[in-house]
């Protein structure tokens, strides 16, 4: 998602404009659903994904006057929504007492019986091979290849250099080559 002058605009009324109100709903009317699909990318559940959804926009309605525009409005966004994301995950995985990698693969799992899942065998393969990957490489390949983020804006959010950015992503794109090809029959 390519920062624009509206997210200036939203970032300058929210910090100083005198109706922070009308500021937070642009916001959400502008960052809503991008943010939804990115936390749902991470937690697969649609009623999980509007849950921190909904906890992502009460922080920012909290925080939002310690946002200093040292980084972009959405990059600041995209991380609190990565961050409570994997606060979530990490819960659910100590609380059923399973490694975050076990959790993965059940919420992929869970993925045929979701009835808000869109996706033909080929996405379901996808996930599942996306599921056998370690966390980093889950969140950089999603960013890449579902959000389409440049690699600049997934550095920013995820606060690592493009360098190991780039080389997360071939890995992870190597290995999901790897899964699908060795279950084609599956």
């Amino acid at each position: 998602m390519a920062t624009s002058n509206k997210d200036q605009h939203i970032a300058e009324l929210l910090v100083n404009g005198s109706d922070k109100d009308y500021a937070f709903k642009m916001l959400i009317e502008h960052y809503g659903k991008p943010l939804y699909w990115h936390i749902r990318n991470m937690v697969k559940d649609h009623d999980d994904a509007n849950d921190i959804l909904q906890n992502v926009f009460i922080k920012v309605h909290t925080y939002i006057d310690s946002f200093k525009g040292d980084s972009k409005l959405f990059t600041w966004l995209y991380r609190i929504a990565t961050n409570e994301s994997l606060t979530f995950l990490n819960s659910k995985a100590k609380k059923n007492n399973i490694s975050n990698a076990e959790l993965y693969l059940q919420l992929t799992a869970n993925l045929e019986a979701d009835v808000y899942f869109e996706g033909d065998a080929l996405q379901l393969k996808l996930q599942k091979a996306i599921a056998t990957l370690p966390q980093r490489q889950q969140q950089v390949f999603n960013m890449k290849y579902f959000e389409d983020l440049k690699y600049k804006e997934i550095a920013q959010i995820l606060e690592i250099s493009e360098g190991a950015l780039k080389a997360t992503y071939h890995l992870a794109s190597k290995k999901i080559e790897s899964y699908i090809k060795n279950h084609q029959d599956n």
